[in-house]
């Protein structure tokens, strides 16, 4: 079994990932790829990566494509992670809405913590009722993590200690290090999977849209698409929240900034808008 990944393999494996996630991996990325796919390779029985190549674009190749999008996918995350959001959720977007049901799209939810955050805010702000959250991720891998709620205390640094008291069980014996969101909060995120080059399809529109840190991946026509999708499930005035790093930058675009990384779509009737 030779498991050295050749240039040409490579190249269609980054390809694949572009084309239908939308992913740009550099030409540097040849050892991710290789330190991520070798077990799925063993365990297929694949002598190399042209017979895996084969194996995707063969006969009954698409859940294979699936699961290697999903091992390829960079799912870094943890608990209110840029805790600026999160503030500004709770002190300027929330007062801004009325209407009710208040409706949130966490775009790319990676195993949980983020939608969980957000859902914290939500529940300590508004209560168990008035809210919904729908949580999505192109990974099922991911997913299922999320649906569980189950992570390493270790992860919990930025959770406001009350959050971690109202919201979450501590383990003890086996489970002790570890914590589970309790299941009446669990039970208010929706997850699936969608993959943010196609439309969201089911779904009505959304105060707020979270999605940060995944435009970075993407490049200038794929913003441009995923932004596009984005924006037609935005209520007006709805906000859109990009990661600390990210900008729109070039990408066109209705939307106006309100802060470095935050951005709102123009409401209909502009009597009615509230200042940011």
């Amino acid at each position: 079994m030779n498991l050295e990944i050749s240039s040409d393999s490579f190249r269609k494996i980054r390809d694949l990932l572009h084309q239908h996630a939308g992913i740009l991996l550099g030409d540097t990325k040849t050892v991710l790829v290789a330190g991520r796919l070798w077990r799925r390779l063993q365990l297929l029985g694949c002598n190399n990566y042209e017979d895996y190549l084969a194996l995707i674009n063969g006969p009954g190749g698409r859940d294979e494509l699936a699961l290697m999008i999903d091992l390829l996918t960079t799912n870094e995350t943890y608990f209110f992670r840029e805790p600026a959001h999160f503030r500004l959720l709770c002190e300027q977007i929330l007062p801004s809405v009325n209407r009710r049901p208040f409706r949130v799209w966490c775009a790319a939810s990676s195993s949980g913590e983020e939608p969980y955050s957000i859902a914290m805010c939500l529940a300590d702000n508004l209560g168990m009722s008035g809210w919904e959250l729908l949580a999505t991720d192109i990974s099922r891998r991911v997913l299922a993590q999320a649906r569980e709620g189950n992570y390493r205390m270790e992860r919990l640094e930025n959770m406001p200690p009350r959050y971690l008291r109202d919201y979450c069980l501590r383990g003890v014996g086996e489970m002790a290090g570890r914590m589970i969101v309790i299941p009446r909060l669990r039970d208010k995120v929706v997850f699936a999977q969608h993959n943010l080059l196609g439309p969201l399809a089911g779904e009505g529109q959304f105060d707020v849209i979270f999605l940060r840190n995944v435009l970075i991946y993407f490049d200038q026509n794929t913003k441009q698409r995923v932004l596009d999708n984005l924006v037609q499930k935005l209520r007006p005035g709805g906000w859109l929240v990009l990661g600390h790093c990210e900008a729109l930058g070039s990408v066109k675009s209705t939307l106006t900034p309100q802060c470095p990384s935050v951005y709102r779509k123009p409401e209909t009737n502009p009597l009615s808008r509230v200042s940011a």
